[in-house]
């Protein structure tokens, strides 16, 4: 049973206010700040940590997957407009390396350099005009008759309050919507529920002697488990080179409490149990990798993500729930901000399940409702970006992916400052005078 003690009453600062609040730096969040930004709206972007990118930086996961299509068997860039310029400035810094093939060669995948990322990310929301404040963990909302009002945040300067007048939540765990009691659902851990991961890097690789150990690797783990080895954290492991082949990437761990449901990424003590887990099993499979793949006996693990990535936990139910069939079906929507052509990418107990668009030769990409930003009912200026918009587990399972949260968060940030000028709720926003915004700023709506 849980006790409390009740606080005493206390007048806690408020460190400003803007038009347009966004919180969480991910790709979604970042994009959504610079959108908004450039469309004149004094903006701030929270972020719990010291830089932006989410999982992309944070989580190591150093490879952004959803920004290409395969359109009836050719690869396109399909999410563009901000995630485009942002790449440029990646590249800028000599962080990207090109486009690889991943999952059987049917769908492309952009490797970058993480210092870089980060880096370049300050860069394009700085440039656009919003602000920053790092190191702020969002603990609460206030609401009232209009809806929210502020977010609460702590920090090494202590509690404040941000106040806004529209809302973006991007925080990957959707914290902002459940603190001010707007509808949404959270996945089940026991089955319903994407299994996080740890990231880590490789060093000291011999590129030509391990050649494609992407494709190797998961039959020497089969094989070590079919002679009797304790089977791996997840069935195989993709690894792949960086900018520079002697550095290479490993995505190989899952993980689960004692009791086999999937680490919650909304509870400390079961992150805390996953970022402890997660290490041990990053150490565990390189250890194999080492002993039993050529090209790697001289490697050594160079970084272990700073924080396991957590792929989820709350999802909106928004005025569209985006689902597996929308994705594998390749839906269309007439308020399309954007498009996804990500597979299903399902995380599953000990193996990672991919479902493909349905049909021999499908056009390869779904579009993204504006509807899947925006709560059925609750605050009338809250939007909802990222991992945890309104999707299911099966669609939330391909659209979570850094191409799509780009496109969700640029379209937010624009919507964000379309209802400020209509002074209306985001709900009202006109789609078609944003679907107008999105492609004047370079965003791919269709094909």
């Amino acid at each position: 049973m849980t006790s409390y003690v009740t606080e005493p009453t206390r007048e806690t600062p408020v460190l400003g206010e803007w038009e347009v609040v966004v919180l969480g730096g991910g790709p979604a969040g970042l994009a959504a700040a610079t959108a908004a930004a450039r469309a004149g709206r004094s903006t701030l972007l929270v972020e719990k940590g010291g830089y932006l990118g989410g999982a992309g930086t944070g989580g190591g996961l150093s490879t952004f997957c959803g920004m290409y299509s395969n359109v009836h068997g050719e690869h396109v860039l399909t999410v563009r407009g901000h995630a485009t310029e942002l790449l440029e400035r990646i590249d800028r810094l000599g962080g990207l390396r090109a486009p690889h093939l991943s999952f059987a060669d049917r769908i492309q995948a952009q490797a970058y350099d993480i210092p870089a990322y980060r880096s370049a990310a300050d860069e394009h929301v700085l440039a656009a005009g919003a602000q920053l404040l790092y190191h702020a963990f969002a603990v609460g909302a206030i609401t009232g008759p209009s809806g929210i009002e502020a977010v609460v945040v702590e920090s090494k300067s202590g509690r404040g309050i941000l106040r806004g007048q529209v809302f973006i939540d991007s925080s990957g765990d959707g914290d902002l919507m459940a603190w001010s009691g707007t509808g949404h659902e959270k996945a089940d851990p026991y089955g319903d529920m994407l299994f996080p991961s740890t990231m880590f890097r490789i060093n000291a690789v011999d590129d030509e002697r391990a050649g494609p150990a992407w494709k190797t690797l998961p039959r020497l783990m089969d094989e070590a488990v079919a002679a009797g080895r304790p089977r791996f954290p997840r069935r195989g492991a993709i690894v792949r080179p960086q900018r520079d082949a002697i550095e290479w990437r490993a995505n190989a761990t899952q993980l689960r409490n004692p009791d086999g449901s999937a680490v919650d990424g909304t509870d400390v003590w079961q992150l805390t149990h996953g970022e402890v887990q997660g290490r041990a099993q990053a150490q565990e499979v390189f250890g194999f990798i080492r002993e039993n793949h050529p090209g790697f006996e001289r490697s050594y693990i160079v970084d272990i993500g700073p924080e396991i990535g957590i792929r989820e936990t709350r999802r909106l139910l928004g005025r569209y729930v985006l689902t597996e069939d929308d994705v594998r079906s390749c839906a269309r929507f007439e308020d399309s901000i954007g498009l996804n052509g990500w597979p299903v990418e399902a995380h599953v107990d000990g193996d990672l399940d991919i479902r493909w668009p349905y049909g021999d030769d499908p056009v390869g990409y779904n579009q993204l409702p504006y509807r899947v930003l925006v709560p059925s009912e609750g605050p009338g200026n809250l939007l909802v970006a990222g991992r945890c918009a309104s999707m299911t587990h099966g669609g939330q399972s391909a659209a979570r992916v850094a191409g799509p949260c780009f496109a969700m968060g640029q379209a937010a940030g624009t919507a964000a400052h379309l209802a400020l000028k209509a002074r209306s709720t985001v709900a009202e926003v006109d789609t078609g005078e944003l679907r107008a915004e999105l492609e004047e700023e370079g965003a791919c709506l269709t094909l």
